[in-house]
């Protein structure tokens, strides 16, 4: 079991914490163009990422049906279920692209930050619009290779991509001084590269197993329907991550600067667990399309196992790293002396992530979104007081920004530790068979 976990674990790692560095690469350069730009990214990223963060239904919806149908030996099935995702893919980054980059400003507004910090916000989030579309079908492609067992290629594909983003970000920003906006544009190109090299993998699969590259209708409704609630999940995740950002405006942008570059720090901790939760996806879709629920429950408890001690690790080096890590992202004298605490705070919260990550994964795997969908509303709900008393009664600075850190790392994923921990210990979402 620990060698299959591994398996796929690992190089799900690599994919998976490529794309939060992208936004550590970004927030490392723009913040040491100063605060105003570093901000701006904070309240950009926060809608960049709400609107790519609801469409990730498109890889988790992707990588339970695909590994069902392999698992119950229907591989040309489940090589045209992940076409058809693709697809859609295509189809709703077009739409969102076009409507994200008519109404940016309008949505940076809706922050109330300062003018200088809406600007900047406004610019690199037109750009970004760009990428939307190719930023879907790598989710879709991504959960269609995942459900075929492979997380080797996403791995490869990720890495030569932020590698890329890296060196293009660096000549867009200071070789040509088009800051912000440059950063923007090198994140715009390596999408679209990676989108490439993604087509030519999923040729070759359609070819092997005799699918065909155009969408089914089958297919589409089907990832429509159970990427439903998969969207209402998500969207419950991401509400709690504005209103944690808009709380952090209305600290100031010293504040939501530092708030900017402690999610980032938590978001790629936690999509370094989340190699635990792609690997318990996989490999729990596939166990149930083959009816073999004694390994479902293996992997359950052996992930959990994993994604506790991994999260013990990581909080353990966030903590011992709170004092020096904040220089690496600005060198603004104000963010810096915001950032030892919080980061102190995310540190300790991360185990209980690791609990929280794998359980998500196990349910997502199962095909369980329409509890996933419920108990994240119920989840919003319970964070919705923390984030008010903070923004009502804290005083800002040190203390305000460790206020809203420890609502959100400790108080929101504390509460779907509760809601998710209680579903796995019954049996009503081990559902067998080829289709839930």
């Amino acid at each position: 079991m620990d060698r299959e976990i591994l398996r796929l674990a690992v190089p799900a790692l690599g994919a998976l914490v490529a794309e939060p560095l992208f936004l550590l690469a970004d927030s490392a350069m723009i913040g040491h163009l100063g605060a105003v730009p570093l901000a701006g990214l904070g309240i950009a990223s926060a809608v960049l990422q709400t609107i790519i963060g609801l469409m990730i239904f498109l890889a988790y919806s992707t990588t339970p049906t695909v590994a069902r149908l392999l698992g119950a030996g229907d591989t040309r099935s489940a090589v045209s279920a992940g076409v058809s995702s693709t697809w859609l893919a295509l189809g709703l980054g077009l739409v969102l692209a076009v409507a994200g980059w008519v109404s940016a400003p309008a949505l940076v507004a809706a922050f109330g930050a300062a003018p200088d910090v809406a600007v900047a916000a406004s610019a690199y989030l037109t750009v970004s619009m760009l990428g939307l579309p190719a930023m879907l079908i790598v989710f879709a492609a991504t959960g269609l290779l995942r459900g075929l067992q492979d997380t080797r290629t996403p791995l490869l594909v990720a890495g030569v991509g932020f590698a890329a983003n890296v060196a293009l970000n660096f000549v867009f920003i200071y070789g040509l001084g088009l800051g912000i906006v440059g950063s923007a544009v090198g994140t715009v190109v390596a999408q679209w590269g990676m989108v490439a090299v993604y087509a030519a993998v999923v040729i070759r699969h359609t070819r092997r197993a005799g699918a065909s590259l155009l969408p089914h209708r089958a297919g589409l409704l089907h990832t429509a329907g159970s990427g439903g609630w998969l969207f209402v999940r998500t969207a419950s995740l991401r509400a709690a991550m504005v209103l944690a950002v808009a709380v952090a405006t209305r600290l100031g942008s010293p504040e939501l600067a530092a708030f900017q570059v402690a999610m980032t720090v938590f978001g790629t901790l936690a999509f370094a667990l989340d190699a635990l939760a792609i690997a318990a996806q996989a490999l729990i879709g596939r166990a149930l399309g083959a009816s073999r629920l004694d390994e479902v429950r293996a992997v359950l408890r052996r992930c959990l196992q994993w994604g506790v001690l991994a999260g013990l690790t990581l909080g353990l080096v966030t903590v011992a790293l709170s004092p020096v890590a904040a220089r690496a992202f600005t060198n603004d004298p104000s963010v810096v002396a915001l950032l030892p605490i919080a980061l102190v705070i995310v540190g300790i919260g991360v185990p209980l992530g690791g609990y929280v990550f794998v359980l998500d994964g196990v349910l997502i795997g199962a095909g369980d979104a329409r509890y996933l969908a419920w108990t994240g509303v119920l989840n919003v709900a319970v964070f919705v007081p923390l984030a008010i008393a903070v923004a009502v009664w804290s005083p800002g600075g040190v203390i305000g920004l460790a206020w809203l850190t420890a609502a959100f790392a400790l108080g929101y994923i504390g509460a779907r530790a509760v809601t998710l921990g209680l579903r796995s210990r019954g049996s009503r979402w081990m559902v067998a068979g080829a289709r839930r």
